[in-house]
């Protein structure tokens, strides 16, 4: 890019400014799936303790999911569940749910933003905490969706024996779906662009 915007402040913007930030946003859109990958790949050679690295349990909670006969939106959902950890230590799954929220449907943005107080169930109780911290949300509608994603994928994905499709299996995926954003503020700014485009 060889233009800039000619502001200093964003209240000083005219329309020529927003064109042009508008053409180099759509360059920028096209990138996230990389982005989005080369985050995850963070994950790789990071145990924490745990028997696989958390880049194979990503994998392998998303390829239990592909297995099972789960829609390309729930796979991706489960692919990146724990793309939080690297920066979101103490909120990972909020983190993971904030990249997904514009492309995916409630259920699965639900599902997980809550995901660690469901698994919490198989472990809260060893430091300290409520096991049963999920039943706050026993009448939530997404309550039993998000107990079958912890206890079919999430739970079993640490098995240094068990299957792993790699990456490369499940970047068209991810690539697809995030190219539709479903959800956002800039949904119609977006279409605006592409009108320009």
């Amino acid at each position: 890019m060889n233009q800039h915007a000619t502001f200093t402040r964003m209240d000083e913007g005219v329309q020529a400014d927003w064109d042009l930030i508008g053409a180099e946003f759509q360059h920028f859109v096209k990138a996230l799936p990389d982005r989005v990958i080369a985050h995850l790949k963070l994950l790789g050679g990071d145990y924490g303790g745990f028997p696989i690295d958390r880049l194979s349990h990503c994998l392998q909670t998303a390829t239990l999911a592909y297995r099972a006969g789960r829609d390309e939106e729930y796979v991706v959902c489960a692919l990146l569940h724990d793309i939080g950890d690297t920066l979101g230590s103490y909120n990972h799954p909020e983190v993971a749910a904030a990249i997904l929220k514009p492309f995916v449907s409630e259920a699965n943005h639900w599902m997980i933003q809550s995901h660690g107080v469901f698994q919490g169930y198989n472990f809260f109780h060893y430091i300290g905490m409520d096991r049963n911290m999920r039943d706050m949300f026993a009448d939530h509608p997404h309550y039993e969706y998000t107990r079958e994603f912890v206890d079919l994928y999430d739970n079993p994905a640490f098995d240094p024996n068990g299957e792993i499709l790699p990456i490369e299996f499940f970047e068209p995926m991810l690539r697809n779906v995030f190219t539709k954003p479903k959800h956002t503020l800039y949904k119609a700014a977006l279409e605006h662009v592409m009108k320009q485009i």
